[in-house]
């Protein structure tokens, strides 16, 4: 619309237009649906006020009868309790008629209580109902019965059982209404006890109710035989307030005036909200915008419908270029391409929640490949509706590289820890060694004499070259487990006993603790489940806890220089204990005993027990001491027993 056409448009808005007729018609309409609503708001209410009532009566009636029906049951627990007592302490017709007299004071409408001790089996009012009462256990009423004077009454048999007879009690209806039915029950209804000819037996009222609308009647059991409880409300003045109609357009006015308010303060409310939103999705997009963590959203079909720039900034893409493309996407290696695509089916197909993270490879735009950790969540919309599964992407390259050299430098250490320890027992390695050598050097010395003399029998060589033989075989076995735990190789977890790695460890440091002077006992425990573990790792931390306790006890004296090495089960897991009886350890250098480079060695580098936890947790196991009983020190190993998880490569 140009600037000149502006005013015209504005001025053909303005000019009067002739009101059509329904424009006249519209106030007589909204006049009488007016008045109708007046008039349906009348009734709704008399209605409602007429509804409210008939809740209430049957509220009070259901009170009444429950209460007729309480006092009931416990007048027949009370007479059964008088016949019980009266069968057992034999009371004479005086003391029970005593004792009836007190029940019958109090029993809501009782007139009397007596003891049947036989029924006559012709008698055809009590024989059939004593023999009910007797095979089911319960009181039995009989039926109401009307006499001269116009009461009726009803009789109620309580069985005793084992041939102790009956007790028979006696009601009157009109005395049950009176003594039964409270005084402000009887202010409100009229109350009468009728049989199935709606005949009126018994009534407890002052004048006719005269409101036979406002009625409820229901079944009056026990006693039973067809008697009802029949209440009617005493017709109440219809009161309707003069001021009715101005209260209700009033009322009306004022709720088209809240109206408007309340619409008022929707809107503002609604612009507030507005504001709120906006300034919420800028917040989250600042937030999104820093984070280095890739988000991708992608629908039920696997298009993008988001990413922040992280993941932009990942893949090597834009934004706008990603929303384009669907599955292959470029950033999938193509040497994993196969692989993504069957996780990105399953994705699609619902099976992201059953599982965890996953690591996968993936490419970026100038080809450099880099790891990534993604975890799905399904992506639901203000409606509850699933529409497609949000990815968070987390470039683990960096840290798997810093994981590879930790572990390269963990291996080094424990290469070298085990190369510091043989080198302490060089020495003692080589005089151990230095004994079979010898034998052998002195048995072939011996033969070779023979041969020379010419005095020796072959038999006579047999004895000198088996001895040679049993020593050499010593020799080749300190230089197999010496190349064994010396030798440089990957992690390799195989299943071993525990109890062959003990004895290993023992037969390879055994020569120097008889150098020290010191006895080591082992007690290994019988049929011990295998465990999933490295042998020569597990042999490196056993060879450092009996150094250890070796050096313990360097200065106690040749009784107490005892070493003491347990293996046991422990539930699911195998466990071994290195006892020494040394000083012990004190309370401030055992809070930082494992810590890294702390010793109490003048020559050692604190590293021994660091690297001995770190084998054990890699193996997923504990490693921790106790004060031992007596003195000294035990260190506790504690692996699983069976399959583990595999070491990380």
């Amino acid at each position: 619309m140009t600037s000149r056409s502006l005013p015209s448009a504005f001025l053909a808005r303005a000019t009067p237009v002739a009101a059509p007729g329904w424009y006249w018609v519209l106030p007589r309409v909204a006049l009488v649906l007016f008045l109708a609503a007046i008039a349906a708001l009348v009734w709704l209410l008399h209605s409602k006020d007429q509804e409210d009532q008939r809740a209430a009566m049957i509220s009070d009636v259901l009170w009444m009868e429950q209460d007729l029906r309480f006092h009931l049951d416990r007048n027949v627990e009370l007479i059964g309790q008088l016949g019980h007592e009266a069968a057992e302490k034999g009371f004479d017709a005086a003391a029970l008629e005593l004792r009836a007299r007190s029940l019958v004071s109090n029993g809501q409408g009782l007139l009397s209580v007596e003891r049947l001790l036989a029924v006559d089996a012709a008698d055809g009012a009590l024989a059939a109902p004593a023999r009910l009462a007797d095979r089911i256990g319960q009181a039995v009423y009989l039926p109401p019965r009307a006499l001269q004077d116009g009461d009726v009454q009803f009789d109620v048999l309580v069985p005793l059982g084992a041939g102790r007879g009956w007790m028979l009690g006696r009601y009157s209806l009109a005395q049950m209404l009176v003594r039964s039915v409270p005084w402000w029950f009887a202010e409100r209804y009229a109350v009468e006890v009728i049989d199935n000819t709606e005949h009126v037996l018994a009534s407890k009222s002052k004048v006719s109710s005269g409101n036979s609308d406002l009625g409820y009647s229901l079944a009056f059991d026990p006693p039973g035989h067809g008697l009802r409880l029949r209440v009617a409300a005493y017709r109440s003045e219809t009161r309707l307030l003069p001021a009715l109609l101005v209260v209700t357009l009033v009322g009306l006015a004022l709720t088209m005036l809240w109206s408007l308010w309340a619409l008022r303060r929707h809107l503002n409310r609604r612009l507030a909200a507005e504001h709120a939103l906006r300034e919420e999705h800028a917040f989250r997009t600042a937030m999104e915008n820093s984070l280095i963590i890739g988000l991708r959203a992608r629908d039920l079909e696997g298009r993008i419908t988001h990413v922040n720039p992280a993941f932009c900034r990942m893949v090597g893409w834009s934004a706008e270029e990603l929303m384009a493309m669907r599955p292959p996407m470029p950033y999938w290696a193509p040497e994993h391409a196969e692989h993504i695509r069957a996780l990105h089916d399953g994705i699609l197909a619902g099976d992201a929640e059953k599982r965890d993270a996953i690591e996968l490879t993936f490419m970026r735009r100038d080809g450099e490949r880099f790891d990534v950790l993604i975890s799905e969540a399904p992506l639901v919309d203000a409606e509850g509706r699933h529409v497609g599964w949000m990815s968070s992407l987390l470039d683990v390259t960096e840290s798997k590289r810093a994981e590879a050299l930790y572990r390269q430098q963990q291996e080094q250490l424990q290469f070298t820890g085990r190369l510091i320890t043989m080198g302490e027992m060089a020495s003692t390695l080589a005089h151990e060694l230095n004994q079979p050598l010898s034998a052998i050097a002195s048995y072939s010395t011996a033969c070779l004499n023979m041969i020379e003399t010419g005095k020796g029998q072959l038999s006579d060589f047999t004895e000198p070259l088996s001895k040679m033989n049993t020593q050499a075989q010593r020799a080749g076995t300190i230089i197999r487990r010496v190349h064994q735990f010396v030798r440089r190789s990957e992690p390799q977890r195989v299943r071993c006993a525990l109890n062959d790695i003990v004895d290993d460890a023992v037969a390879l440091i055994e020569a120097d603790a008889r150098k020290r002077n010191i006895h080591i006992t082992t007690a290994l425990a019988r049929d011990l489940a295998e465990v999933q573990a490295d042998r020569v790792m597990i042999e490196q931390v056993l060879l450092n806890l009996i150094r250890n306790g070796m050096d313990a006890m360097a200065g106690s004296s040749a009784e107490r220089r005892r070493l003491q090495i347990d293996t046991r089960a422990d539930g699911e897991d195998v466990q071994v204990a290195v006892r020494d009886s040394g000083a012990g350890i004190p309370p401030d250098i055992a809070e930082k005993l494992f810590a890294p480079f702390f010793t109490t060695k003048p020559d050692g580098m604190g590293m021994g027990l660091n690297i001995c936890r770190s084998i054990v947790e890699l193996h997923h196991g504990r490693l921790w001491f106790e004060a031992a009983e007596g003195g000294g020190t035990v260190f506790i190993l504690k692996l699983p027993a069976g399959d583990a998880q595999a070491l990380p490569a």
